[in-house]
């Protein structure tokens, strides 16, 4: 399975070269595929504010070479770099707070920085650790793909309908995808009959980025308003949900996209399968339970803006980019170290204390 993947890859949306990180401008896609080149950490940041890059593993990656932009500017300045490069830090770990990836790949790198050595090369010892992570989250997503298609094939062994939402694929990780991932290697399998995408509003992430990843390798797919979820589930045999997460915690409640909630909630009732399919990175220990989680709130003209047109009546709007879906709505977690059944705090701190699988 993995020689396949590796053999239909279409699809990147980070690149480290010429001592620069190149992003694509996830804003403009489908129709444009813009790359853009960033120099400084400041900008790093802004580009995951302002949605160039989005997905919880590829905002880690991203802000994890941020950091090694920081380092690069703050030693030709010198002085105390290493005090100067927390203003960095700080200010991508604001970027975005709920995808706990950022905050796990800037400590990774803070690590980094306390283990060097007299006469260590700095800048290529950062520039390593960056590397890494990049590629790690790429191998963990391989895994993850062969997991959930097993997964797949053990409950139902003929074609699926499958719904999933706003856009877990290449372009929100290091590369494949995580819901994308397990999707991309069940089709490849002939396990696939076709797959809904929820728009994803606002952002529109399902029909820019999603049905785009889909249709381009070939997978029998449709978009479908939000609100159309349960009506699906209901008429046209869905079989399972599969997304993403944006934070796990301890209990094994899942942060992810704004209308996750409401879809595990339909699944329930319609007998659908729930799986998330999330790197070990996105479970968060420190958090006992989903009510810890700081949930990001966007500006309300998001909603009532399009292309800066006003479409919508002059009142306020409420914007929540994320929601919480309990544990007890989830039927598998998928992550590269094992895939955990109904979750729960014990399952979830004995899978943390595994090696990742290869």
């Amino acid at each position: 399975m993995r020689e396949q993947l590796l053999a239909v890859e279409k699809v990147q949306a980070i690149e480290w070269r010429d001592g620069a990180l190149h992003l694509l401008d996830q804003r403009l896609l489908p129709h444009r595929q813009v790359w853009l080149r960033f120099d400084h950490a400041a900008e790093v940041a802004d580009a995951i504010r302002d949605m160039v890059v989005r997905g919880a593993p590829a905002i880690g990656i991203a802000a994890a070479y941020g950091l090694v932009l920081g380092v690069r500017a703050r030693l030709q300045v010198g002085g105390d770099w290493r005090e100067a490069l927390e203003a960095d830090f700080a200010r991508l770990e604001q970027s975005r707070p709920t995808a706990v990836n950022l905050f796990w790949a800037l400590q990774r790198m803070r690590e980094r920085l306390a283990r060097l050595r007299d006469g260590d090369d700095i800048l290529a010892s950062l520039e390593a650790e960056a590397v890494g992570i990049h590629v790690s989250d790429r191998e963990a997503n391989l895994t993850m793909a062969q997991l959930g298609m097993e997964l797949i094939r053990k409950h139902q062994g003929n074609s699926q309908v499958v719904l999933t939402h706003c856009n877990a694929g290449a372009l929100a990780t290091g590369g494949f995808g995580t819901a994308l991932g397990v999707i991309r290697a069940a089709h490849l399998e002939g396990l696939i009959e076709h797959v809904y995408v929820d728009e994803t509003r606002p952002w529109l992430q399902g029909a820019r980025l999603t049905a785009w990843e889909l249709a381009g390798d070939g997978v029998p797919v449709s978009l479908n308003v939000d609100a159309a979820a349960a009506h699906l589930m209901k008429t046209k045999g869905i079989t399972w949900v599969i997304v993403g997460a944006d934070r796990i915690t301890a209990n094994g409640d899942v942060a992810n996209k704004i209308g996750t909630y409401q879809l595990a909630v339909n699944a329930m009732h319609h007998g659908v399968r729930f799986m998330v399919v999330a790197p070990s990175s996105t479970i968060d220990m420190n958090l006992e339970s989903g009510d810890d989680i700081l949930l990001e709130e966007r500006d309300g003209s998001e909603l009532l803006e399009v292309a800066g047109q006003p479409v919508a009546a002059d009142v306020p709007a409420v914007n929540p980019v994320f929601d919480v879906t309990p544990a007890d709505l989830v039927d598998y977690i998928v992550t590269e170290k094992g895939v955990i059944e109904r979750p729960d705090a014990a399952k979830l701190a004995q899978l943390m204390c595994r090696k990742r699988l290869h």
